[in-house]
């Protein structure tokens, strides 16, 4: 991998700027200039609008709406260093996201600054008026175009100009060398005449700076204005609680890339027999269709072989795939609007099921299709949770392994069925895996279900090779069967249906696949 120039040299060297020593990047005048001519004009125009546009025009105001009178603070994030001087691939922070409709790897230490207005005279008849601050693509008569392994185009490609951003987004557009000035300007206490600013807080590190300096300066309460960037943070996720028309379709995608990502799995599976890491071999097959159809995996996947099943997010995927093992497989893309899928299927190794196997499995299709069933306008998030568990508290009973009575299990003082089911059934599916995770409990956990909502159903048991309170043939098995979900105006749909649930076609499908 190439590396960038160093600055200085000698003892007296920054830490920091020692990791490029290695570089041998000529710095006399007659290399610059010759870097600099001889490149052929950018003959491009502008494309129009993206189509996520106009829906993240709505979602500003959505939030402009909460906030009248008031200058908000939305930053990308800048790079993730992973190792010494290597990045991770930059993703934006999902709030960002969601407002400017950026995916992708766009655009790190972009800023958004929503700037109040009088009501109504905003962008899109809101109260504020939007503008988008980054860094943009270096001229190719400049240093940094060649000389910048973060963001020059000589070592990362083609970056967006100012005013290609201004056309896709609808969104105007400024040189980050302004974001001071537009988060400063006029900041101040309130009672004293001055901007109330809110903060999308943690996500940059530089804007944190420039908002508390700025606080600090004005004599603004510090402890008070955590409560007034918390709120912020919370409306972030609130708003996205209901997806738009835009959103629902980038969703299916992602699950239609996630479909095809299984279908690659189960055809790896006699390769993944053969190897040592054979959870390896099928985290592998899944990862390579994630890059092939999106834009990254949306999380870590779980391929979890035998025992590992019963271990709620087993990501090591280092283990053995044996016959007559089950597989727990995980997993989602993420496509390239950073939308993810979250679908697990339990599937065996070698295509068929044991009768116990069978028995545990369909006790959890059970339960997910009572979930299912109260998946509609007007139930409570939490129902779907309370339906499964139910079932599956009925199951444990009827199979003789509860200490107590059903009743006396499924009481506030019980619970021990959840000895086989420690997690919640649900959660809300979007930019991220778990999205909207900062949103008020009366309106997640507490919530009432509404069209437009999509989130998981994903009731599972897991019976621990050394767990003593089961008979020696259930243990070692963890069954988890996921479906993402999108409720209608008149119950729901399930997005990942392409995907067999019913253990009989799970392995019809299983062996047409390995045949083709």
């Amino acid at each position: 991998m190439s590396t960038d120039a160093t600055t200085t040299t000698g003892s007296d060297q920054p830490l920091e700027e020692r990791v490029n020593n290695r570089s041998q990047r000529p710095s006399s005048a007659a290399f610059k200039s010759f870097m600099a001519s001889s490149w052929a004009p950018d003959t491009s125009t502008l494309p129009g609008a993206d189509d996520v546009a106009p829906y993240a025009a709505k979602r500003r105001t959505a939030i402009s709406t909460r906030f009248p009178g008031e200058r908000l603070v939305i930053p990308a994030g800048p790079h993730k260093v992973r190792s010494n001087d290597t990045d991770y691939r930059f993703r934006p922070h999902s709030g960002f996201s969601h407002l400017t409709g950026l995916g992708l790897d766009h655009e790190p230490d972009a800023v958004l600054i929503m700037e109040p207005v009088a009501e109504g005279t905003g962008e899109n008849g809101s109260n504020h008026n939007s503008t988008l601050f980054f860094a943009p693509m270096a001229g190719r008569d400049s240093e940094e175009f060649y000389s910048s392994a973060r963001s020059g185009e000589f070592w990362i490609g083609p970056r967006p100009t100012l005013a290609l951003l201004q056309s896709r987004l609808g969104l105007v557009t400024a040189d980050l060398t302004g974001l001071e000035f537009a988060i400063t300007t006029d900041a101040g206490a309130v009672e004293f005449g001055g901007m109330r600013i809110r903060l999308l807080r943690d996500v940059d590190m530089n804007c944190d700076a420039l908002v508390d300096t700025s606080r600090i300066n004005t004599g603004v309460d510090l402890e008070a204005s955590d409560s007034l960037d918390g709120e912020l943070t919370e409306a972030l996720s609130e708003i996205r609680l209901v997806k738009d028309a835009w959103e629902i379709e980038e969703m299916k995608k992602s699950v239609a890339a996630t479909v095809n990502g299984f279908h690659d799995v189960v055809k790896s599976l006699d390769r993944a027999l053969t190897h040592d890491r054979g959870e390896r071999v099928v985290e592998g097959a899944f990862f390579a269709r994630a890059r092939e159809e999106g834009n990254d995996l949306g999380y870590d996947t779980i391929a979890a072989s035998g025992n590992n099943a019963t271990v709620l997010h087993w990501i090591n995927n280092n283990g053995k795939v044996n016959d007559g093992d089950l597989l727990l497989l995980d997993a989602g893309v993420e496509a390239e609007s950073l939308y993810t899928a979250d679908i697990t299927r339990t599937l065996p190794v070698n295509g068929t099921y044991t009768e116990v196997q069978r028995k545990i499995y369909q006790a959890v299709l059970d339960a997910a299709d009572a979930a299912f069933a109260v998946a509609k306008p007007g139930s409570k998030f939490r129902d779907l949770h309370t339906t499964a568990v139910t079932v599956l508290a009925e199951n444990l009973d009827a199979w003789g392994l509860l200490p107590v009575s059903l009743e006396e299990a499924l009481s506030p003082e019980g619970q021990q069925h959840r000895r086989w089911m420690p997690h919640g059934t649900s959660h809300h599916l979007g930019l991220d895996v778990h999205d909207c995770a900062q949103a008020k409990a009366e309106l997640y956990l507490d919530g009432i279900l509404e069209e437009g909502m999509v989130f998981t159903i994903e009731p599972g048991l897991y019976f621990k090779n050394e767990d003593l309170a089961v008979p020696e043939e259930y243990r070692g098995i963890g069954v988890r069967i996921e479906d993402d979900v999108l409720v209608t105006a008149d119950g729901c749909v399930n997005l990942s249906a392409a995907l067999p649930r019913k253990p009989e076609d799970v392995e019809a499908w299983m062996a047409e696949v390995r045949k083709a």
